[in-house]
Formats: C-alpha cells, sequence, structure tokens
C-alpha cells in the first residue's frame, strides 16, 4: 500500500469521504491543510501536470463562482500565483505518492495509480462540493 501525503480543506465534506476510502484501501495518509501550507509555484505546479490551467481550479471557490477570476483566460504563471495568494482556489485533493503528483479526486484514475477498494466502486461524485448549491 502507499504512503499517501494528502492536502485537504479542513471540514471539507468531499475530502473526508476521499480521505476514508484511500484509508479503507490500507493507504496510510499524511494530511496537510490545504489552505494554511506556505505555497511555492516550485511546490504547487507538479501537482497540475499537463491539465489544461483551467483544470487546476476549484469551480466552485467564491471568486470564480463570482466571476472575478476566469480560469481558461488565465496563463500559467498568473494562475499560480493566484493560488498561491488564495488557496480556496486550488482543486481539492492534491496528492501525492512518492515523485507522482496528481489533483482532483477521480476514483478510477486513483484504483489504477495506487488502488482503491475495487470490490465497491465509488458511484457518487466526489469532486464537486456538495454545498455549492447553497
Amino acid at each position: 500500500m502507499a504512503n499517501v501525503t494528502f492536502y485537504e480543506k479542513p471540514g471539507c465534506i468531499n475530502n473526508t469521504k476521499q480521505k476514508k476510502l484511500l484509508e479503507n484501501a490500507g493507504h496510510t495518509l499524511e494530511v496537510h491543510n490545504l489552505l494554511t501550507t506556505s505555497w511555492t509555484v516550485e511546490q504547487l505546479r507538479p501537482f497540475f501536470g499537463t491539465r489544461p490551467v483551467l483544470e487546476w481550479f476549484n469551480p466552485t471557490a467564491p471568486r470564480i463562482k463570482s466571476g472575478e477570476i476566469i480560469p481558461n483566460q488565465l496563463d500559467e504563471k498568473t494562475a499560480l500565483n493566484l493560488m498561491i495568494a488564495d488557496p480556496l482556489l486550488i482543486r481539492r485533493p492534491l496528492i501525492q505518492v512518492d515523485d507522482v503528483y496528481r489533483v482532483g479526486f477521480d476514483a478510477e484514475q486513483i484504483e489504477t495509480w495506487i488502488g482503491l477498494n475495487a470490490s465497491t466502486p465509488v458511484t457518487e461524485d466526489l469532486e464537486t462540493c456538495p454545498n455549492s448549491n447553497k
């Protein structure tokens, strides 16, 4: 099983469910607060890999929902600097295992990467905040 570094927003319902799935699959978690981590461009950038900048952002962040920030209009440098200044903008969770970094919780991708409990497939959306419609 894997040693997983997991960056979350404390109190996030989906992050809690995601951690439980990983722990139930036998992984060991080292959990960090995404919002209070002192991010640098060099630390944050690897989590996004080759994903387009739009997919780096938490679509339910207040500044995105209000239209103040439009992720698909940003270049990489601007996006990273905005997220460092306001970590609520970062899509969650950020996950690291050894030298592999990922953003978001795609259960099928994680099953293939480090394994979840395949006998109980994930059928609910664990990325969209259940409070985002409030």
